[in-house]
């Protein structure tokens, strides 16, 4: 997938920081970014319930501090920054349901608002906002189908409308803005023979940093989780490896800035309370 935009950054411009460990080990968690504090909402406990607790990180301080817990306990939720306040919605509930529950909160007053709902239960939502609206993509439902759907979120209405349906239906997408448009990516990181990963992996994060696509974590032909992280270099068209990862994981949830690509949470012997950043260096 070439990336014109940004100049391709040698691999020793990359390297990892270690963040304070949350508070409480999760898997599939939400979290979100603003105003220089990364939020870890909800996801899966050790014992395979879904959490309602939240905390939030100073990333200048490296503290933590806990949060109201949400209305509605979820894991695979999905979660965004709109404005001045963080919105969650979807996910599973403790039945192994989808929710369509959607639930605001407002880090100002320390407080959470229910809004109106999905309308349509699901869980893995591709979600982004743009011009303080929200565009909800995909997801899936309680018969484990992907769906096509496309719905906008009007705040200032608390109000959603349905859109033109996706042509192919997806769950747990990555999606991203260029321009005035949306781009929705599936199983993006399919390798061809000329460009094939340097090891099988699945359940890994994906990102891109430096105009690198980054492979990291995951599943491979072991029992334990990959520690490996591999860097696809466009211009000789193959991987590269990476500094592995300070603590091996699968099923991370990931968030990324232009610089860092964050793995939160996930799955080591059990669920995993460790931040770490893969870093791009602004000079080398």
């Amino acid at each position: 997938m070439p990336i014109p935009e940004m100049a391709l950054s040698p691999v020793k411009s990359l390297y990892w920081e270690v963040f304070p460990s949350m508070a409480t080990q999760r898997v599939y968690c939400m979290p979100v970014l603003w105003a220089g504090r990364l939020y870890v909402l909800g996801g899966c406990s050790e014992n395979g319930l879904p959490l309602d607790s939240a905390e939030v990180l100073d990333l200048e301080s490296q503290r933590w501090c806990e949060l109201p817990p949400l209305p509605t306990a979820r894991a695979g939720a999905s979660a965004v920054a709109v404005g001045d306040h963080l919105m969650v919605m979807g996910g599973m509930d403790a039945q192994q349901s989808p929710l369509a529950s959607v639930e605001v909160y407002h880090p100002d007053e320390g407080k959470w608002e229910r809004k109106t709902g999905l309308g349509q239960a699901s869980m893995g939502i591709t979600i982004l906002e743009n011009d303080g609206k929200v565009y909800a993509l995909g997801g899936m439902g309680a018969d484990t189908t992907p769906q096509a759907s496309v719905r906008l979120y009007e705040p200032t209405k608390d109000q959603w409308l349905p859109l033109t349906t996706m042509p192919t239906p997806r769950y747990g997408a990555f999606s991203f803005l260029r321009g005035n448009k949306i781009y929705v990516l599936g199983v993006w990181l399919k390798a061809t023979r000329s460009c094939r990963m340097r090891e099988k992996r699945a359940d890994f994060v994906a990102g891109c940093l430096g105009g690198r696509v980054i492979a990291a974590g995951g599943l491979g032909n072991q029992p334990s989780p990959l520690a490996s992280v591999e860097s696809y270099n466009q211009l000789k068209r193959r991987w590269e490896p990476v500094a592995p990862l300070p603590s091996p994981r699968c099923s991370c949830a990931s968030i990324q800035t232009p610089n860092m690509l964050f793995l939160i949470g996930g799955v080591s012997q059990g669920p995993s309370n460790a931040v770490e950043a893969l870093c791009l260096k602004e000079t080398v």
